[in-house]
């Protein structure tokens, strides 16, 4: 008999409640003994783990309390029972209920980011404060780890431990969790999000990377062309992508300062071919920092369906050279620039035409099939991300050239197979 996943959801949202990490496949494999091999009934077997499980917690906050040995933030990793004393860097606006506080922490060896929870009836933790926490625990979110303070964790007030100042970080060396960067503003994008503050690409000389800044009370604008230290900015992972989050951190201005942005891009050249999947007029998931292009169903992976879902418009598709090709990728701004039809008109296209989303994708074909383009962007996992894109003029004497290349190596082919059977006569 196969485990409901539903009971071992319900047990592990208890444990998560009582500030305990969930192991799903422990909870399952008790079940599973207690059910398929003891023949107990499910209800009862459940309770029976519930009440199990939550001895466990109990018993780890306990002993964490008794034993309290102060480790550094560093070397805190998802899954840990921690102790830490550090200062609060920056608080940032909860985005559900159930939070009562999200920030981050840091000490002289590195920062995490933290959720005080509501049920927790923590004391309200101030920013520029020192405190030492007992038994919080890790876990991890966007790639990165993340500490959370529940009902059993106590927290105490203290005098400053040291200054803080963390160096620098350079753009190749990030890696998920919390960083502090010296950057120059590359791009400022348009948000796609309500809540979406400001998005780009800031880098500088070691590489670039895509930044976004939500809407909180605590958190600054950047401007095109300057450059800033930010401190403590969130470095997040998202299918094996970084990006950074500036919102809530420390965000300095250095007036007159100069960045040579290390120039990652590369150029692309030939007829477009083909158009892939995906392209034309797509929706996204609404969720704050989720960007999934929902199915036809308006179906999100992470989130189910959505209903309030975001417009957007993209073309997928291979360029082809006559050597080589290569596939790209064009975003709205792009796509809006080369075919003349903007999202507006894709989308009113959309509501009007029978055909819905395929008229838009015809539409698309009919400007693009066939036609040479120059591409410049940035090569990701083999796809280049075009950033500026244009038509090539019909050179006459290329294609010329392209066609008798192509007719020499025919008669090369049409020669050696001659020479073959020759042989063989």
């Amino acid at each position: 008999m196969e485990i409901d996943p539903q009971i071992v959801e319900r047990i592990s949202r208890k444990v998560s409640d009582m500030g305990g990490v969930a192991n799903e496949a422990k909870i399952r494999s008790k079940l599973n003994l207690l059910i398929n091999d003891l023949s107990i009934p499910a209800d009862e077997a459940e309770r029976m783990v519930t009440g199990e499980s939550l001895k466990e917690v109990l018993k780890n906050s306990a002993s964490g309390s008794q034993n309290a040995e102060f480790g550094k933030i560093a070397d805190a990793n998802p899954g840990d029972w921690v102790n830490i004393v550090g200062k609060v860097v920056s608080l940032s606006t909860p985005v559900s209920p159930a939070m009562s506080q999200t920030g981050i922490i840091a000490d002289d060896s590195g920062a995490i980011r933290f959720v005080v929870w509501a049920k927790a009836n923590a004391p309200t933790l101030e920013l520029g404060s020192w405190y030492r926490l007992e038994s919080a625990t890790v876990d991890e979110y966007r790639g990165s780890p993340s500490m959370k303070i529940h009902s059993g964790t106590k927290i105490e007030e203290v005098d400053e431990v040291c200054t803080l100042i963390p160096q620098p970080v350079p753009i190749s060396g990030i890696k998920p969790g919390i960083a502090t960067v010296r950057v120059k503003v590359v791009q400022n994008w348009e948000p796609r999000h309500d809540r979406m503050m400001q998005t780009g690409m800031v880098g500088d000389e070691t590489g670039s990377v895509k930044f976004v800044t939500w809407k909180d009370d605590g958190s600054t604008a950047v401007e095109e062309g300057k450059v800033y230290t930010i401190y403590y900015a969130g470095v997040d992972e998202y299918q094996g992508r970084l990006s950074l989050n500036f919102t809530g951190a420390t965000i300095l201005e250095e007036e007159g300062a100069s960045i040579d942005v290390a120039d990652g891009s590369t150029t692309v050249f030939g007829a477009f071919l083909n158009m892939g999947p995906g392209s034309g007029v797509i929706k996204r998931c609404p969720v704050e920092g989720c960007t999934r292009v929902l199915n036809r169903q308006n179906y999100c992976p992470d989130h189910e369906v959505q209903t309030d879902f975001r417009y957007d418009l993209r073309v997928t598709g291979v360029l082809d050279d006559g050597v080589s090709a290569r596939n790209i990728l064009m975003q709205r701004e792009v796509v809006e620039a080369v075919t003349g039809i903007t999202l507006d008109k894709a989308v009113e296209i959309v509501q009007s035409s029978p055909l819905g989303l395929d008229d838009v994708v015809d539409k698309l074909k009919e400007v693009m099939m066939g036609r040479y383009f120059r591409c410049r962007g940035s090569n990701l996992d083999g796809t280049v991300l075009v950033s500026s894109c244009e038509f090539v003029d019909y050179d006459s004497e290329k294609h010329a050239a392209l066609i008798n290349r192509a007719s020499e190596s025919v008669e090369v082919l049409q020669s050696a197979a001659s020479d073959n059977q020759g042989g063989k006569d």
